[in-house]
């Protein structure tokens, strides 16, 4: 569960860097916004491994 609060951590973080690249053409904000997607991706990847362990685990 720890690794789900991290991942809408680093959501709620990025948004700052959302609004400024979409609405104000900031393109350092840009990079900013695909590095904390590259850790998104890789904590939902985690986090689906969890479940799957924690699911077969049950059988």
């Amino acid at each position: 569960m720890s690794k789900f609060a991290k991942l809408k951590e680093v959501v709620a973080a990025t948004e700052a860097d959302v609004e400024k690249f979409y609405n104000g053409g900031n393109s350092a904000a840009g990079t900013r916004v695909r590095k904390a997607l590259q850790e998104i991706k890789g904590l939902a990847q985690e986090i689906r491994t969890e479940i799957t362990e924690k699911k077969n685990a049950a059988k």
